[in-house]
C-alpha cells in the first residue's frame, strides 16, 4: 500500500508544480494538455474500476460493501457500477422505471 501511496503522492506533486507555473500561459497549455490526458484516462480506469467490482462479486462472492471497502469508494457507487450506471445519471432511469429519453 504504500508504494500505491507514493505513486500518488507523486501525481498530486507533479499537478502542483503545474500550477505553480508563473507564466499563466505557460500554465494554460500545461493544464489543457492534463485535462485532455485525464479525460482519456479516466474512461479507462472506470471502465476497469467496473470489470475488477464485477469480478469479485462474480468470483469471489465479495458483497456490495466489500467491494466498496477494497476499491475505496462507496457502497452506492459499486452498485451504480454493477448496474452499468456512469457518470452524474445520464444513463440512469428516471423514478418509476422509465428511462430517459
Amino acid at each position: 500500500m504504500a508504494d500505491e501511496d507514493e505513486e500518488v503522492r507523486r501525481v498530486f506533486d507533479a499537478l502542483d508544480a503545474v500550477e505553480s507555473i508563473a507564466d499563466p500561459e505557460a500554465r494554460s497549455r500545461a493544464q489543457v494538455q492534463i485535462t485532455a490526458a485525464t479525460r482519456e484516462r479516466a474512461a479507462r480506469w472506470a471502465a476497469e474500476r467496473t470489470a475488477l467490482a464485477q469480478r469479485l462479486k462474480d468470483e469471489e462472492r465479495e458483497s456490495v460493501r466489500g467491494i466498496a471497502r477494497r476499491l475505496g469508494v462507496s457502497p452506492a457507487t459499486v452498485q451504480d457500477m454493477l448496474r452499468g450506471y456512469r457518470g452524474s445519471g445520464q444513463n440512469r432511469p428516471r423514478a418509476g422505471g422509465q428511462a430517459d429519453e
